[in-house]
């Protein structure tokens, strides 16, 4: 699902901040981790012994959001680090094999560190995922493991799981192989500097080869009917000592480096399959009603949707800075819901095994710092391939109650998301309540056509609009009737 990303400052008896920590208060979240917890984190930190493999002389990169110094203002909220952020779940290092490629991904080793039934370990399950919020984050593990020992932050060894895939001249895989490995990254990047260095072609051959792959793993990706949607996202930035929300466009390097991730998550999936047991990333395909509503939506949008289009080529065809194309792609996040976690075993195959959106088997592996799920799939893959003889025991008797300690973190970070979204358009529009704004209608529910959500072009705000059966995709005047931080509430009515 695409990330609506919002990060601010300031005092802790400021409005907005305070608005924030009740939001805390009234979820539950935890606000430190328990001394026991501490102690354990602390102690695993010091004594993780290495892999036996040593891969310290691949000359692994990360990349990631700009680092800025002093630390920015603005962290984002999203399942990704913020710009700021130290826990590094990922290294890569891209090199060409015969006519074809060479992935190395590095993924940070976190079984490493946790005592399986200790109190690192109850805790991770308890929080199940990174929560980040526009003033700070709870994080999954102590920040000495997740910040430190466990991260893959330059200059420094660190175990991981090696995954090493090669790929044909098209993208391909050809043989996996995934192990316990020292690994130690080089370089810390981020997307704007690499993106700059590939398009002025300076890039080395690691860099310049993420655009070539990625490229080829997009054209993959096309072929098999997989999407990913190029949905703006809102921003908040600083300006002459105030606050400006804003739309971003993700750069293509992001997309790319996203193949890379895509590309790791499904290697590991066809390792479980074939292997028999395994923890999946399901999504089930739209039922016709769904798709038949988009159709309906795109007739309304004037959006031209031959029937000998697909979904997938529709979709690469619209220009999301186009306020009718942005009102499409958000009703088009309608079918990604739905998406869950599937276990099996011993041979015995789900009914579902796919990812609609991927088009093909799919499981999250890629950032155990941040998602507890991670943890397992990596241990099994790891089975899979042969480099243990079996799946741990720890393993193997929590895959049962795991699809549901998933489902409710990723409701509780939906929702804080959502939440924390209209906290801060709320603040920043207090002080305009009755002041009319431009803006495009880009959902109409289907059963009341008085309620939809309308995409305001400036200031970057997306809020509910009640009124007169609304225009779907129609630009047109709103005023605005309401911004509450406290009730987290933007209210918008046709002008």
């Amino acid at each position: 699902m695409p990330r609506r990303h919002i990060r601010v400052t300031g005092a802790p008896e400021n409005p907005l901040r305070a608005a924030l920590t009740a939001l805390r208060v009234r979820l539950g979240v935890p606000e430190n981790f328990p001394t026991e917890v501490l102690a354990e984190a602390d102690r695993a930190a010091q004594s993780a012994d290495p892999p036996p493999y040593d891969a310290t002389d691949i000359p692994f990169f990360t990349i990631d959001p700009p680092t800025r110094r002093p630390p920015p203002p603005f962290p984002r909220v999203a399942t990704r680090p913020p710009l700021d952020s130290t826990d590094l779940d990922q290294a890569l290092y891209l090199a060409r094999q015969g006519t074809g490629y060479r992935v190395r991904y590095a993924i940070a080793d976190v079984a490493a560190f946790v005592v399986p039934g200790g109190a690192l370990d109850a805790e991770a399950h308890r929080r199940v995922t990174t929560l980040y919020f526009p003033d700070e984050k709870t994080p999954l593990h102590p920040p000495v493991l997740s910040e430190g020992a466990a991260s893959l932050l330059p200059g420094l060894p660190r175990p991981a799981a090696l995954w090493t895939i090669d790929l044909d001249e098209d993208g391909r895989t050809l043989a996996v192989d995934v192990r316990r490995a020292l690994v130690r990254s080089r370089t810390r990047l981020d997307y704007t500097a690499v993106q700059k260095q590939i398009d002025v072609k300076t890039a080395e051959e690691p860099l310049a080869l993420l655009k070539e792959l990625g490229q080829a793993r997009e054209r993959l990706e096309t072929e098999r009917g997989g999407i990913s949607l190029n949905v703006p996202e809102q921003e908040i930035v600083e300006r002459d000592d105030t606050y400006e929300l804003t739309y971003r466009a993700p750069l293509p390097v992001e997309g790319w480096n996203a193949q890379i991730s895509l590309l790791t998550g499904m290697a590991a999936a066809d390792l479980m399959l074939a292997y028999g047991t395994g923890v999946l990333r399901t999504l089930p395909a739209a039922p016709d009603g769904a798709v038949g509503r988009l159709r309906r939506t795109a007739r309304a949008l004037r959006i031209d949707w031959p029937h000998h289009v697909s979904y997938a080529q529709l979709i690469r065809s619209l220009d999301p800075h186009r306020p009718d194309h942005a009102a499409f792609l958000q009703e088009c996040t309608t079918l990604l819901r739905g998406a869950g976690y599937t276990v099996f075993r011993d041979g015995r195959l789900p009914a579902i095994t796919t990812h609609a959106a991927v088009a093909a088997p799919y499981t999250h592996c890629t950032a155990p710092l941040r998602r507890l799920a991670d943890r397992y799939a990596t241990e099994i893959c790891l089975a899979a391939a042969g480099s243990r003889p079996a799946p741990p025991d720890w393993v193997l008797a929590a895959l049962d109650t795991l699809p549901g300690e998933m489902a409710e973190g990723g409701r509780r970070a939906a929702g804080i998301e959502r939440a924390c979204v209209d906290i801060v358009e709320a603040a920043l529009l207090r002080d305009r309540v009755g002041e009319i704004f431009d803006g495009c209608v880009v959902d109409v529910e289907e059963r009341r056509p008085t309620v939809g959500t309308v995409q305001l072009e400036s200031p970057a705000v997306i809020g509910r609009i009640d009124g007169d059966p609304l225009p779907l995709g129609e630009r047109l005047p709103v005023r605005l009737t309401r911004a509450d931080p406290t009730a987290a509430t933007v209210r918008f009515a046709p002008a």
